[in-house]
Parts: structure tokens; C-alpha cells; sequence
């Protein structure tokens, strides 16, 4: 049964500012040229006279359940398990077979699109999946409609996320986890930190800059810089000015590479010693190297504010399974656990109060539990019509293209 538990006006806020927007975590393979053809292939999504119709469950004979998922976002122990999925296991005896496959949207729905068009199983009986991709396979008709009754703990989603543009009264998706995108730079090499854009450019860090290749977050925070509110109504010129100071630093060579979520390893392995990048993979680059050697900021222009989706696909024949899963960590002291693991914003009501009793300086982590200050420094990237996501989308892989 649901618990009765205080609403959170943190994070309240933070979602409301997320309310309908279409922005994506990571929307373009991991780098290079690959990514245009990824973003072609994407477009190029097969169509039928009507949506697929959802795969006969099987979930009270099958105890089993596929979740597709983004790198770096599940709580681990040191020998690679997971303890919260292990735990669920042994709560309900459903075996969960965990596939960190999900490297970029479009890479990834580019490899299951035409499964999914025909309705059959992806492999996958839950993915998770950004705002503006989610909404995609909805209108699509490739996921299936959720039962409330199987998920009596979505009654825990943070209030101003229950009603998205995306999908309004949230019948196919439940959010996983949400997060910023703004600076890093490596604190030994550059101990005086990275405050702005025009710091990120300086000469001196030529060829040691690694940025997204997500569209909405590197050209977000470049609109930011220029004084452009990107939640707002700005113009195609506004982008376009934009998009000429991207084109110039990677001509330049000023930005040593896009990445998708390979722009961690970048960072690791010293290529990059400063970057563009997304608030929680800091944490796990630093785990990674054993130290806290990686600093994460919003820049003083401001940052980008984004949300990730969990849904089951239309072929799935664990539906039931897989809503199981999803109630599981909408308890809030599962979702404090790998919230403080990963280091990302948690959609649920009373994982900060659940989280302060695993470690009380947990509720002062901001890349989780962000307060007013931090909440007014984060814009999200305004949902774009066909025409702009097509113009838009076309010009920045142009860039790429060309590097």
C-alpha cells in the first residue's frame, strides 16, 4: 500500500519547472560522425495504419524481467551487484536481468523501432527513456498503457510531475531520475574552477574540452550565456547565433570532442580535463578514478534541467513484472538509497526525509536534493515543434559532421 508521506516543496519546484518540457538527457550516439546517421535513422521510424496491439502477459507463469538502462544509474557494490535489485528479488521472487545498454535516445530507438512497430519483444520489458523520446514512442503507440493498480506507490511521484505535455496524466511513463547539465573541470590542473562559458574557452584548455552531444544541453548552455531564457520563446536566429559560437570552438579546436555518455571515459583517462557534462556522472567519474579529483557547477548564466522516463514496451509479455519493478522503487527508502548512489534527482515524496536517515548531510547534496538557490540557477530546454526539431537538430549534426 502507498505510504502517507510529507510532500517535498524542493523538489516540488524543481519538477514544476520540468512540467511539460521535452528535453532529453542524451540524444546523439557517443560522438563523431555516427551520430548524424544515428539522428537519420531515427527520423526515418517505419509507420503503419495503426499502432501494435500489447503482447499477452505472461508475467504470473514468467518471473522474469528485462530493464534497459542508462550507464552509471543503479545503485552497485563493490563486487558489480546491485543491492537494491537484489533485494527486490528476494521480495517477490522476480528475477531481474539488468541491461546497461541505453548509450543515446536516438542510437537506441534506432535498434528497436522497427521491432517495436510490429509489436513484438524488444528484449527489454522496461526502458528508460528521455522526456522528448518518450514522448515519441507514446504517440507511436510502442509502449503500454500502465495499471495504477499494480503501482499503488505512484501515488509517491512528486505532485507537478503527474500531469506532462508529453503525456498528460502520466498513463504510460513514470520519471526515474532527473539532473542538470552544466561544468566540470579537473581540480588539481585548474585549481581556481570553471565559473562561466568564457572560462571554458579559454586558449589554454584548447583541445581539453569535452561537451555533450546532446543538442539541448551544450547549445542550452551556450543560449544561456548569451542572455537567451531557453524555457522561453526564443528564435531561430537566437539558435543560430548560438549554434555559430559551437561551430567555431569545434572548428577551432578549442572542444576536443562530443560525446554521448562515452564523455566520462574522456575524462578518466585525462583526455579532457574540463567539459560540458551531466550533474551525477561527476560522482561516478570520481568513483571511478578513487578520488574527488572532478568538480561539478551550474555556470553563473545558468544550467539545463532535465528528466528520464520508465516505461514498458508494447511487445513486452512481463507487463505486470515490470509495473512490480517500478513500484519497488517508488518507495521512498529505495529511492533515497540509489539516489544517493547516483547522485541524481529523485522523483519520489519522502526519499529526501528516507535519504537524511541513511546519512543526514545527504539532504544538503544538491545534485539531489536541490534548494531555491540552486533550482533558480536551472532553466529547461522549451519542447520544439516538428519544423525547429528538424532545423534545429539538422544544423547541429551539420557541425559535427564537418568537425
Amino acid at each position: 500500500m502507498p505510504r502517507s508521506l510529507p510532500e517535498d516543496p524542493l523538489i516540488r519546484r524543481l519538477v514544476q519547472q520540468a512540467r511539460a518540457s521535452q528535453l532529453s538527457r542524451r540524444s546523439v550516439l557517443a560522438g563523431g560522425v555516427g551520430g548524424a546517421a544515428a539522428l537519420a535513422l531515427a527520423a526515418c521510424a517505419p509507420t503503419s495504419s495503426g499502432a501494435p496491439s500489447p503482447a499477452t502477459d505472461q508475467s504470473d507463469s514468467d518471473k522474469n524481467v528485462n530493464w534497459a538502462n542508462w550507464p552509471g544509474y543503479m545503485d552497485e557494490d563493490d563486487a558489480g551487484g546491485y543491492p537494491t535489485l537484489e533485494a527486490f528479488t528476494a521480495e517477490t521472487g522476480i528475477a531481474v536481468d539488468y541491461l546497461v545498454e541505453i548509450n543515446d535516445n536516438n542510437e537506441y530507438y534506432a535498434k528497436v523501432r522497427d521491432v517495436l512497430a510490429l509489436g513484438q519483444d524488444i528484449g527489454a520489458d522496461l526502458i528508460t527513456l528521455t522526456d522528448w523520446m518518450a514522448g515519441r514512442l507514446i504517440n507511436l503507440g510502442y509502449v503500454q498503457e500502465l495499471d495504477v493498480a499494480n503501482i499503488p506507490n505512484q501515488s509517491n511521484l512528486v505532485p507537478d510531475l503527474r500531469d506532462v505535455g508529453f503525456d498528460p496524466g502520466r498513463k504510460f511513463s513514470l520519471p526515474w531520475q532527473g539532473g542538470f547539465a552544466g561544468l566540470c573541470w579537473n581540480k588539481e590542473l585548474l585549481p581556481n574552477g570553471l565559473k562561466t562559458l568564457d572560462d571554458l574557452w579559454d586558449p589554454e584548455l584548447a583541445g581539453k574540452i569535452v561537451v555533450l552531444s546532446e543538442m539541448r544541453d551544450t547549445m542550452g548552455l551556450i543560449l544561456l550565456d548569451q542572455g537567451i531564457d531557453i524555457s522561453g520563446d526564443f528564435s531561430e536566429d537566437d539558435f543560430n547565433n548560438a549554434l555559430d559560437v559551437f561551430r567555431e570552438k569545434v572548428t577551432s579546436g578549442q572542444i576536443g570532442a562530443v560525446r554521448g555518455n562515452s564523455y566520462t571515459q574522456d575524462l578518466i583517462n585525462g583526455d579532457a580535463i574540463a567539459g560540458i557534462v551531466w550533474s551525477g556522472d561527476v560522482t561516478l567519474v570520481n568513483g571511478e578514478l578513487g578520488s574527488d579529483l572532478f568538480e561539478f557547477a551550474i555556470p553563473e548564466s545558468g544550467g539545463t534541467l532535465w528528466n528520464d522516463n520508465l516505461m514498458i514496451p508494447i511487445g513486452s509479455p512481463r507487463k505486470k513484472n515490470a509495473e512490480a519493478l517500478i513500484n519497488y522503487y517508488y518507495e521512498p527508502e529505495v529511492a533515497a538509497e540509489v539516489a544517493l548512489w547516483v547522485n541524481y534527482i529523485t522523483p519520489v515524496v519522502g526519499a529526501k526525509e528516507a535519504a537524511a536517515a541513511i546519512d543526514p548531510e545527504a539532504a544538503e547534496n544538491q545534485l539531489i536534493f536541490p534548494n531555491e538557490e540552486t533550482l533558480s540557477q536551472v532553466k529547461t530546454f522549451r519542447p520544439l515543434t516538428g519544423a525547429e526539431e528538424q532545423s534545429f537538430g539538422t544544423a547541429f549534426q551539420a557541425v559535427l559532421v564537418g568537425a
